[in-house]
């Protein structure tokens, strides 16, 4: 979609590896999906991690390309905005796997570990729900999320933990 470069094989889990897998890639999608961070300015200032800009935009670029964002057409002087594909949207899954992994196996701060634990009580359920509201807001399809959203709830631990990390 996008993506010009060879794989290196065909194996589905190098197919997927080779789009989102290295770091920076991924934490770019999670701070979008669980941050609501759409502009490259809020994505840079607010990494926890502390993302170089040249990084970042190599990221974006590269996410675009692959599709798994959009970047909103823009005049110049105004922000871009990134929003997320379906593709992207169906990597929940995966950033709960992910994170349920990392509270059983890797040391973490408690604060930061709020969005992972949240995800993991509340199952594939949520999971489902949480992307039916990132459809809403990024794709603008389906009904609007009821109050308070998943989203809301895992944005606010998300962005607390992150402020606090």
């Amino acid at each position: 979609m996008g993506d010009t470069h060879e794989p290196r094989s065909e194996c589905p889990i190098n197919a997927a590896v080779e789009v989102f897998g290295d770091r920076w890639s991924l934490l770019v999608l999670r701070d979008i999906v669980f941050g609501d961070r759409r502009y490259f300015r809020e994505l840079q200032a607010n990494s926890v991690e502390g993302i170089a800009s040249n990084i970042l935009a190599d990221r974006l670029k590269r996410l675009v390309e692959s599709g798994l964002l959009t970047r909103e057409d823009t005049r110049p002087g105004q922000r871009a905005r990134y929003s997320l594909t379906e593709s992207a949207i169906q990597l929940v899954p995966v950033f709960a796997r992910l994170g349920s992994w990392g509270l059983r196996h890797r040391p973490t701060n408690s604060a930061l570990r709020v969005p992972a634990e949240l995800l993991q009580q509340g199952g594939p359920g949520l999971w489902q729900e949480f992307m039916d509201e990132l459809r809403h807001s990024h794709l603008g399809t389906g009904a609007p999320p009821r109050s308070p959203s998943i989203h809301e709830r895992l944005t606010a631990a998300y962005l607390a933990a992150a402020g606090a990390g």
